[in-house]
């Protein structure tokens, strides 16, 4: 029989992200945010390839990258509403790290599982930091596929993507609970 980790097993089944719009300072320093990006490297890693990396965006690191969003958004012709929610993503952000998908040459491990595995970092680093105390989202938005936006403002390279921005602060209002879905509606039990 296993032995249980209920305090860890209730985390998860309670666990709820806050919205980045509501996220203030501080936001965890340097030594407070190394256990949450080391928890995220902890993730499944076939062929430990190391996948993905972080680029940690504080100050003017964000509002350089707000104004990209806007001057972005304009050649884009994006409309104004878009533009601005994807500004204020970084333009009121204390801390996001960006979760960089970077996928390896690999025979054995196929690009999709090492994507997948970014994916899982960005997750892993969410709950991190939760369960750390932080309030914290995992965002993405149009500039996350803009390569120009990847270029210029985060200096990734052609085989580079973004698998979220994970936003880490103080928590000022906790959201109220949402529907879940049915587990049991998602469900099949194949037994032969």
């Amino acid at each position: 029989m296993p032995a249980p980790n209920a305090a860890a097993m209730e985390f998860l089944l309670t666990r709820r992200s806050r919205p980045a719009k509501t996220l203030t300072g501080p936001a965890p320093d340097h030594e407070a945010l190394m256990p949450i990006l080391s928890a995220g490297a902890r993730t499944p890693d076939h062929g430990k390839l190391e996948p993905w990396r972080f680029i940690v965006l504080e100050g003017t690191a964000l509002t350089r990258l707000a104004a990209l969003v806007e001057a972005r958004g304009v050649v884009l012709a994006l409309e104004t509403d878009k533009i601005d929610k994807m500004y204020r993503q970084f333009a009121d952000a204390d801390l996001a790290v960006a979760v960089i998908s970077a996928p390896k040459p690999s025979d054995k491990v196929p690009e999709i599982e090492q994507v997948l595995s970014a994916g899982a970092v960005c997750l892993s680093m969410l709950n991190a930091a939760l369960a750390s105390g932080w309030g914290a989202n995992w965002l993405t938005g149009w500039a996350a596929h803009d390569c120009v936006f990847l270029r210029d403002g985060l200096g990734l390279s052609e085989t580079e993507s973004i698998a979220g921005f994970i936003h880490i602060g103080t928590e000022t209002n906790a959201p109220p609970e949402r529907p879940r879905p049915d587990v049991g509606a998602i469900t099949e039990w194949v037994g032969a």
